[in-house]
């Protein structure tokens, strides 16, 4: 039964740095279905509610499966980022060319590392 509402989620979507969602466009996770995408581009300056407004709208739609964003980004808005639990989709901090990844600021590690007391 619960199966059915995760059927149709067949998309990732990415919220990051120019290089990072060029590279995923090119591995084919690109759609524009009615002016709906699944990518934003972030730069300088792209506005923290412009990155707000995308990463509601992704965690949102029923067609995302994974939603992918920049862990720089994602310190942008590390409140909502931090407040989100859902298990659809996915949230999956990830590293860009200029920034390194830290896992100590990734929300996701630090759930589990309270699941399993550390």
């Amino acid at each position: 039964m619960a199966s059915t509402s995760f059927k149709d989620r067949n998309l990732l979507a990415v919220i990051g740095d120019e290089d990072t969602v060029t590279g995923l466009l090119l591995a084919g996770i690109g759609n524009v279905d009615k002016a709906k995408r699944n990518f934003l581009v972030v730069d300088s300056k792209t506005s923290v509610s412009s990155i707000e407004a995308a990463f509601g709208e992704y965690t949102e739609r029923k067609d995302i499966a994974i939603l992918l964003i920049n862990q720089h980004v994602a310190e942008k808005i590390r409140p909502l980022v931090d407040k989100y639990t859902q298990a659809f989709p996915a949230l999956l901090e990830i590293p860009s060319k200029d920034h390194p990844y830290d896992p100590a600021k990734d929300s996701v590690l630090k759930r589990v590392q309270k699941l399993f007391g550390d």
